[in-house]
């Protein structure tokens, strides 16, 4: 079995908060794992939020095996996790899976372009808390009968579809940037950044990155690995 060494104990225990969380989402959970030389990136998908979720991850020494210098498997998030060690700073890759769709069109390595119009960090947080907020009011105001999963899902969508300014963002990227504990009290403004890549949006923090295929804009960029 490979086992990863990861630079720390921080990067071991970060590896298993995201892997929580995606497991909150989806107890099913696959991610696919991405390592070359001293950095591994983990990709997984929440489905409440329709996101691509990405953890870069640091290795303490390049990624190797026999005449492999590079990893590329679609695994179990729930396994993965139950090898990560935060004490010994190490994680074994458990045995591949036959991945869901989104695991075969991941967004674009290179080509990434800054995109102006992106509030601070705190300002994010509160549209976040302002559309739970609202969301809250507005089914509470339904009628018990009224309460559905195809009307509660309708107010889910006007709230959640809504673009951060001109960005195109739309607010439940942001919403899955902090609940996936991307976009944390505290984080510097200089340190987030929006990119975009042909039908692709990024949301990067120093925690992860989210990413989104603006509708509209068919197949461009998308990259199949």
């Amino acid at each position: 079995m490979t086992v990863l060494h990861l630079a720390d104990e921080t990067e071991a225990a970060d590896l298993a908060a995201f892997l929580s969380r995606l497991l909150h989402y989806d107890r099913g959970a696959a991610v696919r794992l991405q390592a070359a030389g001293t950095a591994l990136a983990v990709f997984g998908r929440p489905p409440s939020f329709e996101v691509l979720a990405v953890r870069a991850v640091r290795l303490a020494k390049p990624y190797e095996k026999g005449l492999d210098v590079t990893l590329d498997v679609t695994v179990s998030a729930g396994e993965f996790l139950e090898s990560v060690d935060e004490r010994g700073g190490t994680a074994a890759v458990p045995a591949a899976v036959t991945g869901p769709p989104w695991a075969g069109v991941l967004p674009p390595r290179v080509g990434w372009q800054p995109v102006p119009g992106l509030p601070a960090p705190d300002a994010l947080r509160a549209t976040v808390a302002a559309a739970v907020t609202e969301f809250r009011s507005r089914t509470e105001e339904l009628a018990p009968e009224g309460r559905t999963r195809p009307e509660l899902d309708r107010i889910g969508r006007d709230i959640w579809s809504r673009e951060i300014g001109p960005t195109g963002l739309p607010v439940r990227a942001v919403h899955a940037a902090q609940s996936l504990g991307f976009l944390r009290p505290g984080t510097d403004p200089a340190d987030t950044a929006l990119l975009s890549s042909g039908a692709w949006l990024r949301l990067r923090t120093p925690y992860g990155s989210v990413a989104v295929r603006r509708a509209g804009l068919g197949s461009l960029g998308v990259s199949v690995r």
